[in-house]
């Protein structure tokens, strides 16, 4: 399965991956009144992107991450927090505690858990005004602008299922989907924010975020070279080594409506 193949890479996906805006993070606290006292789910917490910010908080959290490298590299960036708890197992399988959470919260992971499962397994996990905190992630036009439009030649080139003429969409162009939670009777009060964030990469830091990526990961071993390499002398021959990459990072919360 792809989600399976972030743990074959670890390492590199601590190093690599964006850590998310202060500013989301400060939202998601103030939206959902996070303290020391809260009992928190979070759910594929990869190793620990955004499980350390809310860590900061003193709250209590149990992490259930799929993957156990992924897990071994969180625990270890945890460590300080004795409050955190990182366990091994897939969410939909993952046999839930008698006492509910306060909050349950998934960072860029939703999507990967059963859609059969995740809205009501989560809304099972709280207690009654208990809330779900969504953050979700999008490359967005920005940044290096020209680099991304040129790029798509790469992948055109390499990966046979790049649609003709793709290009990235400004992030005012994205709309923010709560269709899932409101085709659901389990939440209600559905509220939304968003922030974007411009990293800069050199040629080796780019190409390491990209073998963070799923669909990367599972190009074929000749097409992913003939990819990167593509890429890497874009970078260095055009751009001087480096590359500026817009990500938007939206965040969506819903309490659980009581009994």
């Amino acid at each position: 399965m792809l989600r399976e193949t972030f743990n074959e890479a670890a390492e590199l996906y601590d190093r690599a991956r964006p850590r998310y805006p202060r500013a989301l993070v400060g939202e998601l606290a103030r939206a959902t009144g996070l303290g020391p006292d809260s009992r928190v789910l979070e759910i594929g917490p990869g190793t620990g992107q955004l499980t350390l910010a809310l860590a900061e908080f003193g709250c209590r959290i149990t992490a259930v991450e799929l993957g156990d490298a992924m897990a071994d590299v969180a625990r270890r960036r945890l460590r300080a927090f004795p409050r955190v708890q990182v366990q091994v197992a897939a969410f939909e399988e993952w046999e839930l505690p008698r006492e509910p959470f306060d909050l349950v919260v998934c960072a860029t992971a939703f999507h990967w858990v059963d859609p059969a499962v995740r809205v009501v397994k989560a809304a099972q996990a709280l207690r009654p005004g208990g809330q779900l905190a969504l953050v979700t992630t999008e490359h967005v036009a920005g940044g290096t602008v020209e680099f991304f439009a040129r790029a798509q030649s790469c992948y055109e080139r390499w990966d046979p299922a790049t649609p003709p003429g793709l290009r990235l969409q400004p992030a005012s162009d994205v709309t923010m989907y709560t269709g899932e939670l409101d085709d659901f009777a389990h939440f209600e009060q559905i509220t939304m924010a968003r922030c974007t964030q411009d990293l800069t990469y050199t040629t080796d830091q780019y190409i390491d975020v990209l073998l963070t990526y799923a669909g990367h990961r599972a190009l074929d071993e000749t097409a992913q070279r003939g990819l990167l390499a593509c890429l890497r002398q874009l970078i260095d021959t055009r751009y001087g080594g480096s590359v500026t990459k817009r990500y938007l990072h939206e965040l969506i919360v819903a309490t659980r409506v009581a009994a």
